[in-house]
This record gives structure tokens, sequence and C-alpha cells, in this order.
């Protein structure tokens, strides 16, 4: 469905749409109305982009949170060093 708007325009600016609507051959009115949609359109979508990026931020991020680890697992150097020795060193029954 379509909907009428009326608009106040400057007087160069009414010129140049009238100028390139003459020069293509449609109404003022209908480049007028391209014009707006087609800036609308682009506007929508920037938008609609930010919005889908926010909401997969979101998403992302519930993920987040607090990892509580058990007191005999340590993330310092020497200890993993001395764990990989100790395994490397080891004999396994297979």
């Amino acid at each position: 469905m379509n909907q009428i708007l009326t608009l106040e325009l400057s007087e160069q600016v009414f010129a140049d749409i009238q100028r390139q609507a003459e020069t293509i051959g449609i109404s003022t009115e209908h480049l007028a109305a391209t014009l707006l949609e087609q800036q609308f359109s682009r506007e929508i979508k920037l938008l609609n982009s930010e919005v889908e990026k926010h909401v997969a931020r979101a998403k992302f991020e519930r993920h987040f949170g607090v990892l509580k680890l058990d007191s005999s697992v340590s993330f310092h150097n020497e200890s993993i060093d001395t764990d990989l020795v100790r395994e490397y060193t080891s004999i396994h029954e297979e």
C-alpha cells in the first residue's frame, strides 16, 4: 500500500530533482520518491546490520563467566613443566 507524503524542498534541490527527472523521462514526484526510498533502504540495512552485530555479541557474551578450578590444577609454567617431565618419564602399562 502506498502512502502520500508532502515534502517541502529548497528551490535548488527541487530544481535539481526536476532537471534529473526530465532527463530520464519520469515525473519529479516519482524520482523524489525513488531517491527517498533508496536512501531509506540503505539506512535501514546499515541499522539492521548494527542490530545484528549487537545481538550476535550479546549471544557470544552469554558464554562469558568464571572458571573455578580444583586447587590441584595450576597454570604456573614450572608446575606444568614438572607435570610434563613426570608424565614423559613415567612407565605406563598398556
